[in-house]
């Protein structure tokens, strides 16, 4: 049976101090008053059933994201005690639905993407759906055209036509330096994509993976999954998972399974409008801009002599003025006002993580 799965337990460090502890950047309503929890969950409808859609994010969020999806049934919501990365992840959401249906093949998504249109999306991953049922050994992963030299994206080189409008991936190569990033894309989307951290596969092939290239992982994940439905399922998995070694999917399982004559990966081209929401640079092309090229997030602003910039805030009553200001964000909050120029918006998770160290919990 088809599964679909959003993993949404993200920090959402890069986009502070709007993302916080208490409301991760997945709960904000900030994407036209909706959030991209309930933006990636809406854009599923008429993919697989309701009742086969699960969300695997932190136990502390779970309140708040079943106030924003009620219709999550009890099952759906698959909590961890602590966030240990998308390997642990996508690993005991898919060792538990396994339990369930030894048949399942998952489409995993992550909930911090905008896509458009919605109608072409659902066509692609339904190709993906497609390839994984009839080759059950194959990894699907979706890519993306590159518009830029990213580096904080996986790439994802692209070998011989396949089924299904897909290719083989020759390589999986995690966040490149910068020279190779620019190489990359020098050689065109024909050759290199974006990874896009979405994904189709069996449950089986997922886990055997991991038993095969992280024992441990696999290990604790399979206590887990064991003591479901039993009185010890909580203390296991509040006992086990913190201890899982803390690693992502995309180094832990699709690199090696590029390699890996066991097993296929493959790539179904997504050449839509897409955009992973994880950084303030990104979130301004979700804004209106002015004539001069300022993104406004904010309701309230007045800008004279000013291009470029981005003016955010959380109070829709609060004024945000800029005078002779070029290629700077702003983004106001009641606890927190962040500032930085636009090309250092990468720097904004390293200030978090100081103010934490800095200031303990009281701004993050």
């Amino acid at each position: 049976m088809r599964y679909a799965l959003i993993i949404a337990g993200g920090s959402g460090t890069r986009l502070w101090p709007m993302s916080r502890d208490t409301a991760p950047k997945q709960l904000l309503p900030f994407i036209g008053g909706k959030t991209l929890v309930e933006i990636s969950t809406r854009r599923l409808e008429g993919l697989v059933p309701a009742a086969q859609r699960y969300l695997c994010a932190a136990d502390k969020q779970e309140a708040m994201i079943r106030r924003v999806l009620p219709e999550l049934g009890p099952e759906q919501y698959l909590g961890e005690p602590c966030g240990r990365d998308t390997l642990n992840a996508v690993g005991f959401s898919a060792a538990l639905l396994a339990r369930h249906d030894p048949e399942a093949v998952i489409a995993v998504f992550t909930a911090d993407h905008i896509i458009e249109p919605v109608e072409s999306f659902l066509k692609i991953v339904e190709a993906g759906y497609r390839i994984v049922e009839q080759q059950p050994d194959t990894l699907v992963t979706f890519g993306i055209a590159p518009t830029h030299a990213a580096t904080g994206y996986g790439y994802l080189q692209l070998g011989n036509p396949a089924a299904g409008g897909a290719h083989t991936v020759k390589e999986f190569k995690e966040k490149p330096d910068a020279a190779t990033a620019l190489r990359y894309f020098q050689a065109g989307a024909d050759h290199y994509l974006w990874n896009s951290g979405m994904f189709v596969w069996r449950a089986s092939t997922l886990l055997d993976c991991i038993r095969r290239y992280c024992p441990e992982n696999y290990a604790g994940i399979q206590k887990i999954a064991a003591a479901k439905g039993t009185p010890n399922y909580r203390s296991t998995l509040n006992t086990i998972y913190p201890t899982l070694p803390r690693i992502s999917v995309d180094f832990a399982v699709m690199e090696p399974a590029s390699r890996d004559p066991l097993v296929k990966v493959v790539a179904v081209p997504m050449p839509l409008q897409w955009l992973d929401v994880g950084a303030w640079t990104s979130f301004a092309q979700t804004c209106p801009q002015d004539q001069h090229q300022n993104a406004l997030g904010a309701a309230t602003t007045l800008l004279i002599n000013s291009t470029g910039n981005l003016l955010v805030s959380s109070d829709p009553n609060h004024l945000i003025a800029a005078i002779g200001c070029k290629n700077l964000m702003v983004i106001h909050t009641p606890e927190a006002t962040l500032i930085c120029p636009a090309d250092q918006a990468e720097s904004v998770k390293a200030a978090q993580k100081t103010a934490a160290e800095r200031f303990g919990g009281r701004y993050t």
